[in-house]
C-alpha cells in the first residue's frame, strides 16, 4: 500500500470511524439511566467509609 493510498485512507474512512467512535462516547455519557452513577463518581471523593488506603 503506497503512502497516498494510506494518506487517502485516513482522510477519509479514517476521519468517519473517529467521527462514530465520538458520538458513540458522547451517547453513552448522556444515555438514559446514567445519572446515578454520574452522581455516585462525582460524590466518591467525600465518602468517608471508603478506604483508601
Amino acid at each position: 500500500m503506497s503512502y497516498d493510498a494510506l494518506r487517502h485512507f485516513a482522510d477519509s474512512w479514517g476521519l468517519v470511524f473517529m467521527g462514530v467512535v465520538f458520538l458513540t462516547l458522547v451517547g453513552w455519557t448522556f444515555r438514559k439511566g446514567a445519572k446515578a452513577s454520574h452522581d455516585r463518581a462525582a460524590q466518591m471523593i467525600f465518602d468517608k467509609d471508603r478506604d483508601n488506603g
